[in-house]
């Protein structure tokens, strides 16, 4: 088990200033359930990863409500590291609700990992009412990829809305993707601006969309 971090101070391994861990309780404290971060990547194959390993185990020991668990590498990721924000069961048991960050979420996207945790804690419930609504008539899969970078500064609300999503239905998986730190995605998709959101592989939206805004276009993409 883990000794608990004084929360005074960041420790010396922490990967962000003491104004930013100043600040973490506020968010982390008082979620009403558990989370465990994924962390898929190895220390020794890239920075990213290991910065991305090194941020989950200091959350894990600074807050009793976040868990930390580290997995290998697997075929069907392209990219490393990959961090799954997961549901925490009483018993212990883990519930994937395809909360994904693909590579280390530096600079603005720390917030995106802050809405990540706070949108499976609270399980979705931040989302409007007919937005979940809308959610339990899905008949298809959806699969969501936000396109940001650390510089981003609205990237973080989009993942917001796209987490939320995926956290209150089962038929939605949302990917924020670090373009920095793989351009690969933004030649992959051919992308000039950012934020950008490609549904289900082939319907592209660039810059901000809000919840209502993003479900709407979640709709056309099913019903083209």
């Amino acid at each position: 088990m883990n000794t608990p971090i004084s929360p005074a101070t960041p420790p010396t391994d922490a990967p962000f200033s003491a104004e930013v861990w100043a600040k973490l309780p506020d968010y982390f404290t008082h979620l009403p359930h558990r989370v465990q971060i994924n962390v898929w990547g190895d220390a020794e194959s890239s920075l990213g990863e290991r910065d991305a390993l090194r941020l989950a185990r200091v959350l894990a020991r600074r807050f009793p409500t976040i868990a930390f668990a580290q997995f290998p590498q697997r075929d069907d990721y392209p990219f490393y590291p990959v961090l799954g924000v997961m549901g925490l069961e009483a018993d212990g048991s883990a519930i994937d609700y395809g909360v994904r960050i693909i590579g280390h979420p530096g600079g603005n996207q720390m917030t995106s990992l802050i809405t990540a945790i706070q949108a499976v804690a609270f399980r979705g419930a931040s989302l409007a009412p007919r937005t979940r609504l809308r959610l339990t008539k899905l008949a298809q899969d959806v699969e969501l990829e936000v396109l940001s970078d650390a510089e981003d500064e609205v990237g973080p609300a989009l993942a917001k809305h796209a987490f939320g999503l995926a956290v209150a239905s089962p038929r939605v998986r949302a990917f924020l993707i670090m373009a920095d730190v793989f351009p690969e995605a933004l030649l992959r998709y051919s992308v000039n601006y950012l934020p950008h959101t490609v549904i289900n592989g082939r319907y592209h939206v660039a810059g901000a969309l809000g919840e209502t805004e993003l479900l709407q276009h979640v709709a056309r993409a099913l019903n083209p």
